[in-house]
């Protein structure tokens, strides 16, 4: 065994993970002490030791977490014992099991997935044990932290009976993160990934990533940016992250790297990358083999081409079919997958961009391999705070069509605003496509299940960095711990995710989950208001898309300006979808189509998405459009008014350092949701002609002032965009 391989033996192996309170480090991981007696003295006589039959490294892996985990909540060692004692927790997948134990789990093992788990209390040789148990390894990670997480929630368990399995098979981290450490569109410092020190140099923060995501269920990451750089497949660079994939491997995740389509001539010294040429499609069989001696769990490749400047098979006549494929063909030996983004668009500038991937994707369904999963954004644009979901989601039935969710916060705010997620992934889950009759929504295509799918996957874009509470504000971390949960099953609640990661990363006390839950569900919507209100979309400053920028013009594309968005004139307001406009609801079920069609009956928070109209407009509550757009905004700011006094009420429950940051932050968010309020407010006022109602605090400064303002060293900035 090699030295770094006795090294990472001995991280994983044999000393405990190491906890650290107060800065937010831990994650939702903290196993804080239980602090109540008779609590405490009934987890105690549930659970006296832990017994594995077999051994594995993901074996391991569990035992560590539940020493660990006993030590937090108990302040005491948990025994790992030679046989089966009263109160144990026993480890074991199906095939090691001994046929007594089967005999009584065989139906549990029916209700579970290949990555699903068994937790449950049973009576084996007149003895009352928590058996942990799955059809693999990994599965009894998953299963070890369902019961760390029953005992954080201070659950019962002494009766327990939890069979689980995740209901999507790839559940993916995106990082856009650069060789250079760099972290484009990222707000919590640099990468986390030392590429000048690794293989050699592993550090303590990759085993608390894989231990953080292993415990949401995520089972894959993309170590480097969709801009890709060809270098990172090049043998220096593969050998380094062998190193991470050997570290992740016990905890049941993949690597997977970004594929720049031009890496045969620019590391291959070929003088083509068209693929469908002979030499080109044996480069990238040749280098997939070279990847997997390596790396024999290697995931596959993501690929973001003929988008934004990026190379792709568009530049040699080709299509996104042909290119896809080629790398498809080079993985299927090795199990290993493409996830091809759809996020395209013409490089002359269409009517509306909203349907270019619609065009350029639907009349190809069916000519992927199987192999391949489209990766559609959740919406049309490009992870605005608010969009209608995707019109592919439904449009493809014979495609795996995977979704890609944003954790991090490119237009909501940086790490500068509290905005949790998961409220907002909830309502694009739950919207009905309307392609297969009613309740086909978007979860239901993303899981397969209207299709009958066979590889279903979701990725999010991930907010994490150097930061250390790796994501810059400590709320941030809900977002990673929401995609984590809602890759693993897309039905579930956000408020249930909610009360989960407040008790896990906080504390129990009623006083503080209930109204910071009611806080984190409400903060999406306010930040929707006071930045883009009633469907306006793409409205903020140029490049690093940091605050309003609805006067945006003159860039090298229209489709990336904002006033090709929100077309306000002395008319209105609104980008007219409609069958008199770029008739982009026309990719939508019939059903969409008839109720988004008219102002009177479209949802209100879609209504500028779909439609121009006149500043007078006069809207279901009475009022003019200029009067509701005002309130809308004036209602973001009260609601992060609102978040600001929730937040100094909660002093007794949180530790200084969190406590004191979340509040600057808050500030900071409530100057800035002003600051989006005046300036939109003025900017449009310039073509409604009308007075700033009178619940409109007077601006502090005027346009031009607003207008004046720059941030050119904002962070998340590369020389590209997403």
């Amino acid at each position: 065994m090699s030295l770094k391989n006795i090294f990472l033996t001995l991280l994983i192996g044999c000393f405990p993970f190491i906890m650290f309170s107060g800065n937010g480090y831990d994650l939702w991981l903290r196993y804080d002490k239980i602090t109540d007696v008779h609590l405490k003295q009934s987890y105690l006589n549930n659970l006296s030791s832990v017994y594995k039959f077999g051994a594995s490294p993901s074996l391991d892996v569990a035992t560590k977490e539940l020493v660990t985990g006993f030590h937090g909540f108990f302040e005491a060692q948990i025994s790992k014992a030679a046989k089966i004692e009263k109160n144990a927790i026993v480890l074991g997948t199906k095939e090691n099991l001994p046929q007594e134990l089967l005999s009584i789990l065989n139906s549990d093992f029916e209700k579970i997935n290949e990555e699903g788990y068994i937790l449950k209390k049973v009576t084996y040789q007149g003895k009352k044990i928590t058996i942990i148990t799955a059809k693999t390894d990994v599965g009894i990670v998953y299963g070890t932290f369902r019961l760390l997480k029953e005992i954080q929630l201070h659950h019962e368990i002494s009766a327990l009976d939890i069979q689980d399995s995740p209901k999507i098979q790839k559940r993916v981290l995106n990082h856009w993160d650069n060789l250079d450490r760099t972290v484009e569109r990222g707000y919590a410092g640099f990468s986390i990934w030392d590429w000048h020190h690794l293989p050699d140099l592993i550090k303590t923060e990759y085993i608390d990533y894989a231990r953080a995501n292993a415990s949401i269920g995520i089972n894959g990451t993309v170590l480097t940016n969709v801009n890709a750089n060809a270098l990172v497949l090049t043998e220096q660079y593969i050998t380094k992250v062998k190193a991470l994939a050997d570290v992740f491997r016990p905890f049941g995740i993949q690597v997977y790297l970004t594929a720049r389509f031009s890496a045969p001539m620019e590391i291959g010294g070929l003088k083509t990358a068209d693929p469908l040429a002979p030499e080109v499609r044996a480069w990238w069989s040749k280098k997939t083999n070279e990847i997997y001696a390596e790396i024999p769990d290697f995931g596959g490749f993501v690929v973001k081409a003929n988008s934004e400047g990026q190379p792709g098979p568009r530049n040699y006549d080709r299509s996104h079919v042909d290119g896809a494929n080629m790398l498809a063909d080079a993985l299927a030996p090795h199990k290993g997958i493409v996830m091809w983004r759809a996020f395209v668009y013409s490089e002359e500038n269409p009517d509306d961009r909203a349907k270019q991937a619609y065009s350029e994707f639907v009349p190809v369904d069916g000519d992927f391999r199987e192999n391949v999963l489209l990766q559609v954004k959740n919406g049309a644009i490009d992870f605005q705070p608010r969009e209608p979901f995707h019109p592919l989601f439904g449009a493809m039935p014979d495609t795996n069509i995977m979704m890609e969710f944003q954790i991090t916060q490119e237009y909501l705010g940086f790490s500068s605003h509290l905005v949790f997620l998961p409220k907002m992934w909830e309502e694009v889950l739950n919207e009905d496509t309307f392609t297969h009759g009613e309740n086909a929504t978007v979860a239901k295509v993303i899981d397969g299940s209207l299709s009958n799918r066979k590889l279903t996957g979701m990725a999010g874009v991930a907010n994490i960095g150097t930061e250390k509470n790796w994501t810059g504000h400590p709320f941030g971390q809900a977002n990673w711990y929401g995609f984590g949960r809602l890759a693993w099953d897309p039905y579930l609640d956000s408020k249930t995710i909610t009360k989960d990661w407040l008790q896990m990363t906080f504390t129990n006390d009623d006083g503080f989950v209930t109204p910071m839950a009611e806080l984190m569900i409400d903060s999406r919507e306010a930040v929707v208001n006071y930045m883009t209100p009633l469907g306006l979309h793409h409205i903020m400053d140029a490049g690093h898309h940091y605050g309003p920028g609805p006067w945006i013009k003159d860039m090298p594309r229209a489709d990336w300006t904002s006033v090709y968005y929100h077309k306000a004139d002395s008319l209105g307001i609104g980008f007219d979808r409609t069958v008199s406009g770029s008739d982009a609801l026309s990719q939508y079920a019939l059903q969409i189509q008839k109720k988004y069609d008219s102002p009177e009956t479209i949802p209100q928070k879609y209504l500028l998405w779909f439609h121009h109209l006149p500043w007078n407009y006069k809207m279901e509550n009475g009022q003019n459009l200029w009067i509701n757009l005002a309130s809308k905004y004036q209602e973001g700011v009260e609601e992060v008014e609102k978040m600001n006094t929730t937040w100094s009420k909660m002093k007794p429950f949180v530790d200084n350092e969190r406590f004191n940051k979340v509040a600057s932050l808050l500030k900071i968010q409530l100057k800035e949701a002003k600051w989006w309020r005046d300036a939109c407010l003025l900017y449009f006022q310039q073509f409604s002609k009308m007075e700033l109602p009178q619940f409109i605090p007077t601006p502090e400064h005027n346009l031009e002032y607003y207008q004046s303002l720059k941030s050119p060293y904002a962070p998340g900035i590369k020389p590209s965009w997403n």
